[in-house]
């Protein structure tokens, strides 16, 4: 065998942080391991049969596919083979050396001591290859891409440390076997009924034939020794075309895990054959938890395409909406062109039929979670809006033929629990509503506590009316779509006059017509004062406690969304708040017969306001410096 000089190269800084957590036995399940690698076999032998499609002779005249498992006692290894695609010397220094992947630095800073919650971490990131440090303290990769030449094999291999080698061999066979070195104390992997043992417990769904050799009796040593004869351990078809009654739920597990890497069981999933116009098999999936780059919408990866069985692509994102970008499976069809492009996908009739089946697919999980009664599913749709309930609100704005659908599926946080937990529906809003009550009402704030705490807020505790609190980033983008739920307008507490009055009694009423009266001078002197800082000043009857409130005008952004978009860096239209006051309060009662300080209380009382609502002064130093003074003129006069 011709070699060529061995070439020692660093690992990627990421990728040596990655291999520390692998030694030290970062999944707590070794034998996964054997999964992973398996796993990424398919993949290569997947991707031989995509290339093919329009290479043929990358099949090399070899067109049995197959992944072999071996063993060795003697030499405490474990081999596992494939003859898919194969890597050439610069891939395998790309795929094996580093971690080409946007987010890594983020995934890196997620893992921790939790060694659960880091399994779960390393099987979303798709780093398997890694995982053979768990059991192994040396890994030989020899592999040659399809397509090259029998002297451009090459031959990686690396202790887990700082660096790895790689030469170049010849190889006549295409395709890619990894060795494992195995470490003292884990011999338990080197037997024949183990290893098989794990294979048809992780790995039995795999569409591909996984050979070993078959045990055979010896009757002169009267045990049993490996023979010759090779046989399948797995049952080797597509998990997604056999009949849902001969699939067991560990088996859905274990399909789950094998094309996601995640450790974790799935929520839920939904298996449909479907006829028609379009036919094709689907096979999708919830997660338990989110992904660390759940928020990244151009990651996608989520469904994988096959036509007739034959792997197309792991990332179809013509496939699902982005709001549904959580969901994991596979879609097999029976009428898209096996040379399928990413060009035809988003051209394609039969792809939109394809998308549009299963986002009902999905969202028909999802309801039949929601509005069970059975608690344990119910629980099920709680870890799910958990996990995911801030992307799905991405649906009600770019999805308007599913808006409805979607929108009974939203949960909030609400007055009525008093707590952050967001668990009330908008039926279950809508049931508890006042008989004089019209408008489902709500408050935008940064988090739950500046919600609660709001001075818009006082109105409704007074008369027990429920206000829905959302304090996600989404939500501001999500209300301009949701204007409307089963003929109810939906209102924001901060915005516009909301027919108050509606909710007021006869002697409430006639008060505020009063004050109207009362304090119309009082309120033109105060828009004298604040001048352009202001659209308008009124007396409200929404406030109880506070002396006064900011609002926005109906058709106007709301003081949430103004700082969120100022905080993003986007430009925002000066929209000037209404400054609206409470009659009631003794410092607006003596604005009334304020003369030397009105302009000072006045500015005071806007500053308030504006703090209240979680705005920030345009010149705090001067802020503090008119209230120090009001204090001690306070003092001063108590004094005398």
């Amino acid at each position: 065998m011709a070699e060529s000089e061995k070439q020692t190269m660093g690992f990627q800084a990421e990728v040596k942080q990655l291999l520390q957590l692998m030694i030290h036995s970062l999944y707590s399940n070794k034998e996964i391991f054997l999964r992973e690698l398996i796993s990424n076999a398919s993949d290569a032998i997947d991707r031989l049969r995509y290339e093919a499609l329009d290479k043929p002779e990358l099949q090399e005249h070899d067109p049995d596919l197959k992944i072999r498992i071996s063993f060795s006692p003697e030499n405490r290894t474990i081999t596992i083979s494939d003859n898919g695609i194969g890597m050439s010397r610069d891939e395998a220094i790309a795929h094996l050396g580093t971690i080409a992947k946007s987010g890594t630095k983020e995934f890196l800073a997620r893992l921790s001591s939790d060694q659960k919650k880091n399994d779960a971490l390393i099987g979303q990131f798709g780093v398997g290859f890694y995982s053979g440090f768990i059991v192994a303290d040396k890994i030989t990769v020899e592999s040659r891409r399809a397509g090259l030449p029998a002297s451009e094999g090459i031959r990686w291999e690396s202790t887990g440390e700082g660096d790895f080698t790689v030469e170049k061999i010849d190889r006549a066979q295409r395709g890619t076997d990894i060795t494992l070195h195995l470490r003292e104390g884990e011999d338990d992997f080197l037997t024949n009924w183990r290893l098989k043992a794990i294979i048809r417990k992780y790995s039995d769904h795999v569409s591909l034939p996984i050979q070993m050799l078959k045990e055979e009796w010896d009757n002169e040593s009267k045990t049993m020794k490996t023979g010759t004869e090779l046989e399948t351990v797995n049952q080797a078809n597509a998990l997604w075309a056999r009949n849902k009654a001969d699939i067991t739920d560990e088996q859905y597990r274990e399909f789950y895990k094998h094309i996601t890497h995640d450790l974790n069981d799935p929520l839920s999933w939904t298996h449909n054959k479907v006829e028609g116009r379009t036919e094709y098999n689907q096979l999708l999936y919830i997660p338990k938890e989110a992904p660390f780059d759940l928020w990244d919408r151009n990651k996608r990866g989520g469904i994988k395409l096959y036509v007739k069985r034959v792997f197309i692509m792991d990332d179809a994102e013509q496939l699902m909406p982005v709001y549904l970008r959580f969901v994991r499976g596979v879609i097999d069809s029976n009428d898209l062109p096996l040379n399928v492009s990413r060009e035809i996908l988003q051209e394609s009739r039969d792809v939109k039929m394809i998308r549009e089946g299963s986002t009902r697919r999905v969202l028909t999980m999802l309801e039949e979670l929601a509005q069970s009664d059975d608690p344990a599913k119910k629980e099920l749709y709680t870890t799910f809006w958990n996990q995911f309930g801030q992307v799905l609100k991405e649906g009600v704005g770019e999805d308007p033929g599913n808006k409805e659908r979607i929108a009974k599926l939203l949960r909030f946080a609400s007055t009525h629990n008093d707590s952050d937990v967001q668990n009330v529906s908008l039926d279950d809003y809508i049931s508890r509503m006042k008989d004089s009550q019209v408008r489902i009402f709500y408050i935008t704030a940064e988090n739950y506590t500046a919600a609660k705490n709001s001075p818009h807020m006082e109105i409704f505790r007074k008369k027990g009316i429920e206000v829905l609190i959302l304090t996600d980033r989404v939500d501001e983008w999500m209300l301009s779509f949701l204007t409307e739920y089963n003929e109810k307008n939906l209102a924001s507490v901060a915005q516009g006059d909301l027919d108050l009055l509606k909710l007021a009694d006869e002697e409430e009423k006639k008060q505020n017509e009063e004050n109207q009266t009362d304090f119309k001078d009082t309120i033109e002197k105060m828009k004298t004062v604040l001048g352009k800082k202001v659209k308008d000043v009124r007396v409200t009857v929404r406030l109880t406690d506070s002396p006064t409130c900011l609002i926005a005008d109906e058709k106007d952004l709301s003081g949430n969304l103004q700082r969120m978009l100022k905080a993003a860096g986007q430009k925002v239209p000066n929209m000037k708040p209404i400054l609206e006051i409470n009659p009631n309060h003794p410092i607006v009662q003596s604005l009334k017969y304020e003369d030397k300080h009105f302009d000072d209380w006045t500015n005071l009382l806007f500053d308030q306001a504006v703090l209240a609502e979680g705005g920030a002064l345009a010149d705090p130093a001067a802020f503090v410096k008119l209230m120090n003074n009001m204090l001690l003129d306070s003092v001063g006069k108590k004094s005398d």
